[in-house]
């Protein structure tokens, strides 16, 4: 599948997932809980979520989130106009930021290289 494709509905579905986990959900044990990221397999079928937890609860919060797996997919199929709407996977993001951080530094060199 075309690497694009798969980065922007990587991007959707992270969106997506942050607005029903953060506002529309009411589990208390995912109140602090955000999404940093999501990688879908080339062929749509699975999302790996990587979340960052605020909490020292880890166990609690990822049982919440298998809980709530069935939801979470019904919202994104009702909310994306996919073919196949991914099995979600959750994970505990060790490094939060780390992304942001790293991303940033490659802009930075792609257009320094650009001058």
């Amino acid at each position: 599948m075309d690497e694009n494709r798969t980065r922007r509905v990587s991007e959707a579905v992270r969106e997506e997932l942050s607005e029903i986990i953060g506002f529309e959900m009411e589990d208390p044990r995912l109140s602090d809980v955000s999404v940093t990221s999501v990688d879908v397999s080339p062929d749509m079928r699975h999302a790996h979520v990587k979340v960052a937890i605020d909490s020292d609860a880890e166990r609690k919060v990822l049982a919440g989130l298998d809980h709530a797996k069935s939801f979470l997919k019904h919202e994104l199929a009702t909310r994306l106009s996919l073919r196949r709407t991914p099995d979600l996977h959750f994970v505990v993001d060790s490094h939060p930021d780390a992304d942001s951080r790293v991303e940033f530094l490659l802009r930075r060199a792609k257009r320094n290289q650009a001058k």
